[in-house]
């Protein structure tokens, strides 16, 4: 069982009457890998900022090991962070980058406890060597940090974070000044390096492929709030309300009423579907992912519509599809045609079925999508009546 090793309780966190941090609650255990994840200003960053020491709660509690520690200076905590920009000394090369805080720290003199003195020479160089070969930079000792590519400058910088053996890393969207190819080999080099080193990284981002990608928990953040944690998977296949499939991946989301137990109606038609513990005929917003829908034959579909508009992206089409005046977004490798009637079909492990809540009609609608595709093309695609 793991571990507790970080409970915020109750933080409340204000700026100019603005309220950022709403009353969060929130554990994290040693050696995870957990991911704050949200649109700007949800409170991701001010919650890194009160855990690494650098922001005080307006209100609440911040235990690390049970010792709470609202009022220990960053510097005293088993904390280190990475930020997006990754602040080397250009005059150093990448061991002494590393090296910068070993040589900065002291201890006590075996021979005179009274005393302080600097760390010994032979152990400054074992700890930066074996933090160079656990972010792959083995051999780049004397290389000039100003010569290193934007992935390898951001493992110096880890390297220097991780070479004081803290407990927790935290790090504050380090992948964003990187291309994306760069982008997308980092997230694997850095789960990598948080499972060799075995320690709990906290990270931040508002990019929904980093946080599935990486986390072991990803948590969702709203105006201050938490919408859900959960395991990728879990924040993927079973959103909480219509906020978190929506920033999770592409989602339909459409009004719907729970017949009963794993029948849902949506268009005046009945959907099997795997979801119950609703009261009967209660009004539930219904996600449908656009990879979960097959397109079939007009006689075939359990709804039909007119497709509006075909993007190729390369290993798929995105197909936005008129039902009813709603715009659905389908994924898939078949193409179909702006103006064409199709069907389409939903296995029942294809719908989800959400309480209603605050963010129910605000997402889902690809109707603007279709809007945006419509400028890039200049020109107007064909409307079409639909049926069900």
């Amino acid at each position: 069982m793991s571990k507790e090793l970080i409970r915020l309780r109750d933080l409340c966190m204000a700026y100019d009457d603005e309220l950022v941090l709403d009353h969060l609650n929130l554990y994290i255990n040693d050696k995870e890998f957990l991911t704050l994840l949200g649109p700007s200003g949800c409170g991701k960053t001010t919650t890194l900022r009160i855990i690494g020491g650098f922001t005080t709660p307006g209100s609440g509690d911040v235990l690390f090991d049970g010792v709470r520690i609202n009022d220990v200076p960053p510097y005293k905590r088993q904390i280190n962070t990475v930020f997006q920009k990754y602040a080397l000394f250009p005059h150093l090369n990448v061991f002494e980058n590393v090296a910068f805080g070993l040589r900065m720290q002291r201890r006590e003199d075996p021979a005179d406890p009274k005393r302080k003195v600097k760390l010994p020479e032979e152990e400054i160089q074992s700890r930066v060597l074996e933090m160079l070969e656990a972010v792959s930079l083995k051999g780049f000792e004397n290389r000039r940090t100003d010569a290193l590519s934007g992935g390898q400058q951001q493992r110096v910088a880890i390297a220097r974070a991780l070479v004081n053996r803290p407990k927790v890393l935290l790090l504050d969207e380090p992948l964003g000044a990187l291309d994306l190819k760069l982008r997308k080999d980092m997230q694997i080099e850095l789960k990598r390096i948080q499972q060799q080193v075995g320690i709990t990284f906290i990270y931040v981002t508002h990019d929904q492929e980093e946080a599935l990608t990486m986390s072991d928990t990803i948590v969702v953040m709203d105006k201050g709030s938490i919408q859900q944690i959960g395991t990728p998977e879990d924040i993927y296949n079973e959103p909480k309300n219509a906020f978190v499939a929506d920033f999770i991946g592409e989602s339909n989301i459409i009004d719907g009423v729970m017949v009963r137990d794993k029948l849902v109606q949506m268009y005046g038609r009945q959907f099997p579907c795997l979801d119950g513990g609703f009261t009967e005929n209660e009004p539930v917003d219904v996600v449908i992912r656009p990879e979960d829908i097959d397109i079939v034959p007009v006689e075939q579909g359990q709804l039909t519509g007119v497709v509006t508009n075909v993007t190729f992206k390369g290993m798929q089409y995105d197909i936005i599809v008129d039902f009813r005046g709603f715009k659905w977004l389908i994924q898939t490798t078949d193409h179909s045609p702006v103006g064409a009637r199709i069907g389409i079909k939903i296995d029942p492990d294809g719908i989800h079925v959400m309480k209603k809540s605050r963010y129910s009609g605000l997402y889902g609608d690809y109707s603007s999508f279709s809007d945006e595709y419509d400028e890039l093309d200049a020109a107007e695609p064909e409307e079409g009546g639909d049926e069900t």
